[in-house]
């Protein structure tokens, strides 16, 4: 590996062009989630949810995953393409999610309820997901809620929002894991309050991962790549976002004609609502990335495996592939 170079010797250097430079010379696919910076996601090869992302870079000939996001989800696509290398900008890209949740606590928790099974938001590390049963994203969970049997106790983490979402609307009582994401839980209800007395009929679209008193006055609630959809349906020209806004910049790509404002944090102003780990990758750390091909994702084989394991299975019920007998523990 090369030494980091110092942030001003890149100064002067065409960052956008020795990118695309790089990225040929390795043969790698650039990986944007709908929360990273514009310029990088005018870049990247692909800007999604995080395991279509993933899925997108399996289905590729490419030998390097650049992946623009945070460190759970270039996990994933290690797990789902182990021969490729799989490259991060900033390793200390993390979530709130992820660290809610360490696996050593988690593996206690599910030997102290041994009568449940584990469904888990992918949101969460390797580790965590081969303790799992089925993992979930914020798209697939109703679907595979649904198919799970109503006798069977179920505990869902690390985001107890998404999960206490998800018990009310279906009426299930699930054990919650007390995790939350930073970025939905800065929303304030006041402030959203005031946002629709000022814009009054304009929808509001949210992610579940909001806490309720956010999504109690959503007209959608949904994924990131749901919400983005919901932006191109609406019939008005005017949309409330509650979730990180720089998938604010693909709304505008789709529908430049319509208004999106982002819902605010605590006192209106802050930028509470950007995601801090999100932020930490930038054009800089990207260029050196695909030039030292680190920081790089490792995976433990059996960790992998499992991993794995529980990620088939959610993709399997997703798609109604599973019997209702097959749902037992992993």
């Amino acid at each position: 590996m090369n030494a980091p170079v110092a942030r001003e010797n890149l100064q002067g250097l065409d960052l956008l062009a020795e990118i695309q430079r790089l990225k040929k010379e390795r043969n790698a696919v650039i990986l944007a989630h709908y929360y990273q910076k514009p310029e990088i996601q005018d870049l990247a090869d692909f800007v999604g949810d995080s395991l279509e992302l993933s899925k997108r870079a399996a289905e590729t000939d490419a030998d390097v995953i650049a992946f623009c996001g945070v460190k759970f989800m270039a996990e994933t696509a290690k797990i789902l393409s182990p021969q490729k290398t799989v490259i991060l900008p900033d390793m200390a890209a993390g979530c709130s999610l992820e660290d809610a949740c360490p696996p050593g606590k988690f593996k206690a928790f599910r030997e102290a309820h041994p009568d449940h099974i584990a469904l888990t938001y992918i949101n969460c590390s390797a580790e965590v997901k081969a303790l799992s049963d089925i993992i979930v994203t914020s798209s697939s969970a109703e679907t595979i809620l649904s198919q799970i049997p109503p006798e069977q106790k179920i505990i869902f983490g690390p985001d107890r929002h998404l999960g206490g979402y998800l018990s009310r609307k279906f009426n299930r009582d699930m054990l919650l894991w007390p995790g939350v994401c930073i970025v939905h839980e800065a929303f304030s209800e006041t402030e959203l309050l005031k946002l629709k007395a000022q814009h009054r009929g304009v929808p509001v679209a949210a992610h579940p991962e909001c806490p309720p008193h956010i999504i109690d006055h959503a007209d959608y609630v949904g994924s990131t790549s749901g919400i983005l959809q919901y932006a191109q349906t609406i019939t008005g020209d005017t949309l409330i976002v509650a979730t990180e806004p720089h998938i604010i910049h693909q709304m505008e790509k789709a529908e430049p004609t319509k208004t999106f404002i982002g819902a605010p944090g605590a006192d209106g102003n802050c930028a509470c609502n950007i995601c801090p780990y999100m932020a930490l990758n930038t054009m800089e750390k990207l260029y050196l990335a695909l030039r030292d091909l680190q920081p790089q994702i490792h995976l433990d084989e059996t960790v992998r495996l499992g991993a794995k394991k529980s990620l088939d299975r959610m993709l399997e019920m997703a798609s109604g592939t599973v019997g209702k007998g097959d749902l037992g523990r992993a």
